[in-house]
């Protein structure tokens, strides 16, 4: 096997991004990003993303808690009552986001092709 260099493995970008970049994650913040309260719960996020399955939504939601952009709050209540919401931190990386989606939207044409 190939040896890695220590400094690629410690990379900051390859490491932070590894925790967004994913398929869902980042549509995962826009959408808590967009909402009008900031808040959403399980089947809300499920509704506007409906190409996405419970069990992968599931997964993205505890990811991004675990990596301290999503913020999730339990309610004792029966049933249980669930929201996601953004932390100060994934409020912060709101701005390069939609940057980045604004840039996708002009750009679209000449990326991805038929």
């Amino acid at each position: 096997m190939e040896n890695i260099r220590t400094e690629y493995l410690a990379c900051p970008i390859r490491r932070v991004v590894s925790r967004f970049g994913d398929k869902w994650s980042l549509l995962v913040l826009f959408m808590l990003n967009k909402s009008e309260t900031g808040v959403l719960r399980f089947n809300e996020i499920r509704r506007l993303m409906t190409d996405c399955s419970q069990k992968m939504l599931s997964q993205t939601l505890k990811n991004l808690e675990q990596s301290h952009l999503v913020h999730r709050e339990v309610y004792a209540e029966v049933p249980p009552r669930v929201e996601y919401s953004l932390t100060e931190t994934g409020k912060s990386l709101m701005p390069p986001v939609l940057s980045l989606i604004e840039w996708a939207m002009v750009h679209f044409d000449e990326v991805v092709t038929a």
